[in-house]
């Protein structure tokens, strides 16, 4: 018996001793660092709003397939992003969407907030126009969620891919990046879109994103720009050699990214509020099967 308490005592001393906070013997034990995940998803805490949504059947469809999900006039089935009315940094100017800029750049001032339709698209064809101001700054997302986190929703572009809106010769963000991939109709810090053929401050452009099964083409006036596939091991590679890298500043955007469009693999469609005066006209979706 006083053998057995003798060896019981010696394996409570051992135990006690491999369980210190130095511990990388990943036994479990209380206070065991190896037992602990000190990963960066780890700590992740976020929440993908789930919000009613407009009913597709109350737009035109124009003669090509494509619903028209801004009629010229009214915001009609727009609002902002965490919000339940447009904010009232947008109006109808000249039969265009426009945003009345604050000149505070990323700043979002009393009032503003970035532009969503309000309806989640899965595949589809999203065409618009656009033009924006000298040296202004804006950007289309899509596939994009309502996300919080800690109670407070985070931006946007934290959960969507975003189609550049850029004046290339008056913006600093032009400049950065890698290989022009902040310019005009570029996968935000990705993708830069070649050819480059954005015209000047104060003209309309067209825009084009193609979604379907995964694959997503950007086109700017007329041409293919770029083409990447989501969920893939190639766009996991991207993300981590972008700014939204799994151990960079913004570890919840990563995640988020990687799964784009959540488990449904839909999002919203959305307009920046970057600060800077951009208008958007002739905004229409295909949805294909």
């Amino acid at each position: 018996m006083k053998k057995n308490l003798f060896l019981a005592a010696i394996g409570i001393l051992l135990f006690a001793w491999g369980c210190n906070n130095n511990c990388k013997c990943n036994c479990n034990c209380s206070g065991c660092e190896c037992s602990k995940d000190t990963s960066a998803a780890a700590a992740l805490d976020f929440e993908v709003v789930d919000k009613a949504q407009v009913d597709l059947k109350d737009f035109a469809v124009d003669k090509d397939g494509y619903i028209t999900l801004f009629d010229g006039q009214t915001l009609k089935g727009w609002r902002g992003y965490g919000m339940d009315e447009p904010p009232t940094s947008w109006d109808v100017q000249d039969g265009a969407i426009h945003l009345k800029g604050s000149g505070t750049g990323e700043a979002q001032v009393e009032g503003g907030g970035d532009l969503i339709f309000a309806h989640q698209f899965k595949n589809f064809d999203f065409e618009f126009e656009y033009k924006i101001s000298e040296g202004g700054n804006s950007g289309v997302f899509y596939l994009a969620q309502e996300v919080t986190s800690k109670g407070e929703y985070l931006p946007i572009w934290q959960s969507a891919s975003e189609f550049q809106v850029l004046d290339n010769d008056g913006h600093e963000d032009a400049k950065l990046g890698v290989d022009g991939n902040r310019q005009a109709a570029s996968l935000y810090d990705m993708i830069p879109a070649k050819p480059q053929n954005a015209k000047k401050a104060g003209e309309w452009n067209k825009g084009k994103i193609t979604v379907f099964k995964g694959t997503v083409i950007h086109a700017q006036n007329g041409e293919n720009v770029l083409e990447y596939h989501l969920w893939t091991p190639k766009w996991k590679e991207m993300l981590q050699n972008s700014k939204f890298n799994e151990t960079g500043d913004f570890p919840i955007a990563y995640k988020l990214l990687l799964n784009m469009g959540g488990d449904k693999h839909e999002g919203y469609v959305g307009f920046q509020d970057h600060g800077d005066d951009v208008w958007y006209r002739n905004v229409r979706i295909k949805i294909r099967d």
